[in-house]
């Protein structure tokens, strides 16, 4: 079998095609999850510890004298944005959640092999 038939035969396997599909998938799963974050979650977060927005906490590390994230990127000074960090976390943590649920629930359907 030459290396263009063997090519033709992993694009088109199932595998492939699976694989394309999964990350399509996950693509617009990351959003949903982003606006879970952003939208339902942080908002009552914030109201609980003094309506404090995460994603605009930031450590200044420049001489610059700014009262925002926002105003920081603006005037280029060096800030560390670890509100940014947090929120990117809780998506990660609900996304590897949310798969640890689907792929155990995946396990229990799939039938057991015969002992």
């Amino acid at each position: 079998m030459s290396m263009l038939d063997e090519f033709k035969t992993f694009a088109v396997s199932g595998n492939v095609l699976d694989l394309a599909v999964g990350v399509v998938i996950g693509g617009a799963f990351g959003k949903i999850t982003t606006s879970l974050v952003n939208d339902i979650i942080m908002p009552p977060i914030s109201l609980l510890t003094a309506k404090v927005a995460f994603k605009d906490l930031f450590l200044n590390l420049s001489d610059k004298d700014v009262k925002t994230l926002d105003e920081a990127q603006k005037a280029g000074a060096a800030v560390v944005a670890y509100g940014n960090f947090i929120q990117t976390t809780l998506e990660f943590l609900i996304i590897a959640f949310t798969i640890f649920l689907v792929v155990k629930q995946i396990n229990r359907l799939r039938k057991q092999p015969a002992a």
